[in-house]
């Protein structure tokens, strides 16, 4: 089997923003739930402040950075 067997999604880490995944069909929580994707790239809330967690809602653009 090579590697160009695997279906994956691929995945882009935003500086200071969220975690950007194309080609997924689900995506698991924290807790362990999937959650079902229907367009054809995600953002993912990296900064845990999002009020759609796992999506992110844009809130890590108000917070100050350190």
């Amino acid at each position: 089997m090579s590697e160009a067997d695997f279906d994956h999604p691929d995945i882009v880490l935003e500086p200071h923003g969220p975690m950007l995944v194309r080609g997924a069909s689900t995506i698991r929580d924290a807790e362990g739930t999937l959650h079902r994707v229907e367009r054809p790239v995600v953002a993912l809330c990296r900064c845990d402040k999002s009020s759609r967690k796992p999506w992110c809602d844009g809130t890590h653009k108000v917070i100050p950075r350190r």
